[in-house]
């Protein structure tokens, strides 16, 4: 989530760099956002997270946060929007703080899968498409009403609000390759592998942010898209499993050992995993990430949106095509692949 504040102070006879602020800053998507930020001399950023202190990991990103730490045009603050453990309260949080702190703008990073209810396929759904009455989990929930939140607090005390709503996030730091490239030379499809994703490549997702921001900062944007849901992808749809199946091949694993697995056999399964977690959980059983029944949902049905509302409102055109962000992606694994494996030798 980010929140945008213009203080139009001088210094020196030149206009102050504005700065923003951006929660959870240390998560995959929002790494690459403070990077951007930085990246356009436009802002100074408030790094905000739960970790008492910031420790930077490897990478060209990382490195320019690490520069910018030092010289001013960043700052960590370590702060706990959450404290209750609960989405909704965190959110509520962010919305009363940039009120108090007059922020003009706060773009919220919301997910496509508030509109999904685990049962109907969506294809090409756009913004008019309602919160269904039931969700596939909690994370889905909890993030509809985080949404709700924001979109209701746009035009009280100043501030100016908007989600973005992104398709299956993928790029450099993600962790859907080191969990592909653990099975090697398998490749499993669940049901009967005919469904659609629509991916997206992390830095598309940041520049459907900006463009946001952009949108929100002139007086006829605010009015058009003050308040709304965009939805945000590559616009490349596709079948999800021959996305799997290139990654796998850009890996190296040439020609995967395919394993269909029925969704009559897999379904039942995955309950009886969950109905195992929630009786053993008090015996320090992990809860299941994969094999659970929401994951068999989300990985079988289709899941297609439509970004003509981002293209016309707020001028979103991707800036990444899927292939090259599918390579960036890979090669940048790779480097920190072998770069940890001569570490540890």
């Amino acid at each position: 989530m980010g929140s945008q504040r213009d203080d139009g102070s001088v210094v020196g006879g030149r206009p102050e760099t504005r700065w923003c602020a951006v929660t959870g800053a240390r998560g995959f998507m929002a790494r690459h956002l403070v990077a951007a930020l930085l990246r356009s001399g436009e802002w100074r950023v408030r790094v905000t997270d739960l970790a008492p202190a910031i420790v930077l990991g490897p990478g060209e990103n990382e490195a320019l946060l690490g520069d910018a730490l030092r010289d001013g045009r960043a700052v960590y603050a370590s702060v706990d929007i959450c404290n209750l453990h609960q989405v909704t309260k965190g959110t509520k949080n962010v919305i009363d703080a940039c009120k108090t702190c007059k922020v003009k703008r706060l773009i919220h990073t919301s997910s496509s899968v508030v509109v999904f209810d685990g049962v109907h396929g969506l294809f090409n759904a756009n913004e008019s498409l309602p919160y269904p009455d039931k969700f596939p989990d909690a994370y889905a929930q909890t993030k509809a009403e985080a949404e709700k939140l924001v979109m209701k607090a746009n035009g009280i005390d100043g501030l100016l609000t908007c989600c973005i709503r992104p398709g299956s996030i993928f790029g450099p730091g993600d962790i859907f390759l080191p969990t592909l490239d653990r099975y090697g030379r398998t490749h499993f499809i669940v049901g009967n592998g005919k469904n659609c994703d629509d991916f997206v490549y992390v830095e598309n997702v940041v520049h459907g942010h900006i463009c946001a921001n952009r949108t929100l900062s002139t007086m006829e944007g605010a009015k058009k898209s003050g308040g709304k849901a965009y939805f945000i992808t590559n616009m490349e749809p596709m079948n999800m499993w021959d996305f799997i199946y290139m990654v796998q091949e850009e890996l190296g694993y040439k020609r995967p050992f395919k394993i269909r697995i029925p969704l009559l056999i897999i379904k039942p399964v995955s309950y009886l995993v969950e109905w195992g977690y929630k009786v053993l959980y008090r015996y320090g059983i992990h809860q299941p990430q994969v094999l659970t029944p929401a994951r068999v949902k989300y990985t079988t049905l289709n899941r297609t949106f439509s970004c003509n509302r981002a293209i016309e409102e707020l001028g979103y055109k991707p800036t990444v095509p899927i292939m090259d962000g599918l390579k960036t992606t890979v090669e940048s694994y790779i480097r920190l692949k072998n770069k940890v494996f001569l570490t540890e030798r």
